[in-house]
This record gives C-alpha cells, structure tokens and sequence, in this order.
C-alpha cells in the first residue's frame, strides 16, 4: 500500500484505545483503580520542562502544581505546610488537636513568608528580652517592632533583634535598654519593590513601614526576598503575599468555634474532613460557613465517591469536592464497613459531574506513585492529596525509628484507634471524622503502620513536578488545564489493563534490582 495512504488507512481502521467514558464502563468492568488502565502515548511537539502544572483547588484558589497533603496527624502540621506551599503546593493541616494548637499550626504558616506584614508581632520598651525569646521559640524569628504602647499602629521608637539579645544573661531587662532605636525606615505608600531595593542597599533584616507622624503601618522582612528568590513557585495569597494554606475541622457545633479561631488566624480554604460526606451534619456546616464568612474562606467538602453525594454539597455551596472512600493505604474503611467505591471510578464519576459546574475535585487516596497522580489527573481530578507519600519524609511529624536495619516514621490513619484516643473526644478530629465521638465501643477504620524515610519534601516534590511533567509529554498534553479537555474530546486515549499486563509494566526477571526513584 502506497505510504501516502497511511493516515486515509488510520481513519479506516479508527484509533487505538478508549475514550475514558468507555473504558469506565460500569456494567462491563465495574469499579477501576488506577492500576487497572493505562494512558496511552500521543504526539510530543515541546519538552517536557515548558508543561505547566497549573491548576485549581477551589474556585477561587489556584497552585502552581496540584500537590495537597493530607490532613493527618503523622502527615502534616506547620513544617508540612510551609514547605509544601514554598514548593507550589498546599498542606491541611490536622484536627486531631485542640483548636488553640491548630490555630497556632496556621499562625506558623502565615507568618513564615510575607509581602508586607501587615499585623506584625509588636512589643512595647517595657517588655523584656523573655518575651522575645518567647517569640522566636514559638514563631521562629526575631527582628520584632517597638512602639510606644507594643501595638501595631503605635508609634516606632526601635527594634530588637537576635543580635541585641544575643549573649544577654539577664532575660527579666527591659527591651528599652537593649533596643536599636536608629531605625531604618520606609514611608507608607512605597511598593514592594521599592521596600525591597531600601532592604538590598541597608542590608537590613527588617524594614518597618510608616506613616508622616512615625506610626507602624507595616513589616518587610529580608528573609523574604531569599525565600522569593529559592521559591518561585510558592504559593501565596495575592494580596498579602502571605503562604495560602488550609485545614481540617468536623461538623460539630464546637467545630464553629474552632473555625473561627482558625479563620482569625489567617486560613485560606477549610476542609470539612469527613470519611463519608453526604450528611445533613456537613451540609448545615458548609452553609454556616458560606453565611458567616462568605468569599473569606473557601470550603473543600467531602469525602464522595458518587454523584449523587457530590449533587448535595456542590448544592450546599462546597467551593471544592474531595474524592475517596477507603482507598488510602492506611484505610480499612471498604474491609470493615462494606462500603466506598473503587479509587480510578470514583474519580472520574465526581469529576465529569462536578465539572459542569466549575467545581474542582481532589483525589485522595490510592496515590502511591507518580504514575497515580497523573492518571487520578487524566480522569478529572484538579489536584491529588497526598498521604502515604509524603509520611516519612523529613517534614512530616513525629521521630523517626530503626527497625531491622531501616530508617522509619510512623504513619497511621485516622480512622486507627491509635489516632482515634490521641486526644479526648471533644478534640478528637479523629473520632468526627468517623462519627465515633459517643460510640463506647470504638470501631476502627483505619490501621497504624510506619512507612521508609524518604528524605525531604525539597527533593521529593521537586521529583514529582519532573516525573508530572514528563508524564504529560508523554500523552502530547503541553498543559495540565488542557488534559481533562483532551480527554473529553478523546484525543488522550486509555486501556484497561489485565493481571498478566500488570506484571509486564513492572520490574520483572530480575535476581536483584535497586529501585532508585530519583537523584
């Protein structure tokens, strides 16, 4: 056959391949996990490092790659967070404390990076050299303001800095002794820019900002400018520069309390954290949410598997969907309970419906590899959370272990009665989760295990954005926004794969093999 026919010979014999809406065929197959398909190749036309990662985890929030951690207690707290938002991502943080601690947890966050500081931690000339030592064990800096009445708004008279108390014995002497009072300064009005070249050519830690009578407006800090130089991706609030993060809370009234707290603190988005999110309970919070702090706070709502669950929340308001049911690692929720939904079927089901309606979708659970997140990315999801993952990396809580010659940190669910008795049941994020708080007898859904030591997030999510990227390439998708179109359109095409093909795809015939993900 003449060679110029081969394309008129392909519109013949028709594409490789399924749609996506054909391969997850209910009655056919039933439920898909990720490792039950693969994504077949397209056509690559740009490198790999031009793809954008760019995407949506609420209406109103966007990241730079689609990276979330999940909100639990061995996975992400303040150093999580930070870290993963420095790095375009985004860390919830846990419940299963007292809403004084997460509050605090989204206080770091806030805190550690900032365009202008606009509420600066001020002290006043009486205070003593304790209460900046205080500061800086709880926040982690110094370089702290001193007006006249230690208010931000007070007029400036110096500033403590590590320097000043360095080497001082006594911590009970009064700030005034101690403190630079030739201060330099910037007037209200001028840029972020401009503050930054005055910080350059001082070679200042702190600029204040303020106004034609000497009162504190604001804070630029010189600890910034590096992060923003180390960071370009990070992800911020577009007005006050500061890290975005969120966290998690239940459906209980002491839940609108500690909301409150956390919202006063800074929070970006809240995630209503529950194992099974269609209740009358998470339907009444996500209105009080939407009536009490309108656009202040977007509200991640979940967990569904089903349209039908997803139908009630995006009704209720949810700024954003979150999808699993007994798919993560840690989770026995399917085992014990007979109910959830198959990880890849899930995914796609809630994310073709909540799509109509401009709803992004987080899948959470199942993802144990690259590969995972981008097919849970090729089958709608905006974004993955991340749980097994990121445990045992160097940001993650808790202290690492030996056991039988290798480096661990513990990693359970929070449907484990470990994490179920951490706390008292009026703190218990924990127990709301799995609606457990008055049962006597506790039923777990969940199990405690410990994970490899897998280094720091700052090698491995850099990792994950390469292998992300590459992945992409692979099926001819330039941008990440673009895939779920492709798809759509069935220009990304799939396969389900069998038991057989499954073992073909992996390391095979080998004596040994090291499995080095990453350098």
């Amino acid at each position: 056959m003449d060679t110029k026919l081969v394309f008129q010979e392909l519109e013949k014999m028709g594409r490789d391949g399924l749609s996506a809406s054909d391969m997850i065929d209910l009655k056919g197959t039933g439920g898909l996990t990720y490792n039950d398909f693969l994504i077949l190749p397209g056509y690559i036309n740009f490198p790999a490092d031009a793809v954008s990662l760019e995407t949506k985890i609420t209406r109103n929030i966007t990241l730079k790659t689609p990276f979330a951690s999940s909100p639990m207690d061995t996975v992400t707290e303040s150093e999580m967070a930070i870290t993963l938002a420095l790095l375009g991502g985004i860390g919830i943080l846990h419940n299963n404390c007292t809403p004084d601690e997460q509050a605090a947890m989204v206080r770091r966050v806030k805190t550690f990076e900032n365009g202008f500081i606009t509420d600066p931690i001020v002290l006043s000339p009486t205070h003593k050299i304790r209460d900046v030592i205080d500061i800086k064990t709880r926040l982690g800096f110094t370089g702290i303001p001193i007006t006249e009445d230690g208010k931000a708004g007070g007029k400036l008279v110096g500033i403590v800095t590590n320097r000043d108390i360095g080497f001082r014995e006594d911590v009970s002497t009064d700030l005034s002794t101690i403190m630079t009072t030739d201060v330099v300064t910037a007037r209200h009005g001028v840029n972020l820019a401009e503050a930054n070249q005055i910080l350059r050519d001082s070679k200042k830690g702190k600029l204040p900002i303020v106004d034609e009578h000497g009162h504190l407006v604001s804070l630029v800090a010189r600890s910034d400018l590096l992060k923003n130089r180390d960071y370009p991706w990070a992800s911020k609030h577009p007005q006050t520069k500061q890290l975005l993060v969120g966290a998690a809370i239940g459906t209980r009234n002491a839940d609108r309390e500690r909301l409150a707290m956390l919202v006063d603190a800074g929070l970006d988005v809240v995630v209503i954290d529950s194992s099974q999110g269609n209740s009358s309970f998470q339907i009444d919070m996500i209105k009080h949410i939407k009536e009490t702090y309108g656009s202040k706070v977007d509200v991640l709502a979940g967990n569904v598997v089903t349209r039908d669950q997803a139908a009630n929340l995006i009704a209720a308001g949810a700024d954003g969907l979150r999808i699993g049911m007994g798919s993560g690692s840690i989770c026995i929720t399917q085992e014990v309970m007979a109910v959830g939904r198959p990880q890849g079927t899930g995914v796609f089901q809630v994310s073709q419906f909540a799509r109509k309606f401009g709803i992004p979708t987080i899948a959470d659970g199942g993802i144990s590899n690259v590969g995972h997140v981008a097919k849970a990315l090729a089958l709608g999801a905006s974004c993955v959370m991340m749980g097994s993952l990121l445990a045992g990396t160097t940001e993650a809580p808790g202290e690492y272990f030996f056991l039988d010659g290798k480096r661990l940190k513990k990693y359970r669910g929070m449907g484990s009665l470990d994490a179920m008795e951490r706390n008292d049941s009026d703190n218990s994020g924990s127990q709301a989760r799995y609606f457990s708080e008055s049962d006597k007898v506790k039923v777990a859904q969940g199990v405690t295990g410990a994970v490899v030591d897998k280094g720091s997030i700052k090698q491995f999510i850099p990792y994950l954005i390469t292998g992300l990227q590459h992945s992409l390439q692979d099926m001819g998708v330039p941008h990440l926004h673009k895939l779920w179109e492709m798809v759509s359109n069935g220009d990304v095409r799939f396969e389900r794969r069998s038991a057989a093909a499954q073992i073909e795809g992996g390391v095979h015939d080998l004596f040994s093999y090291e499995k080095r993900l990453y350098k």
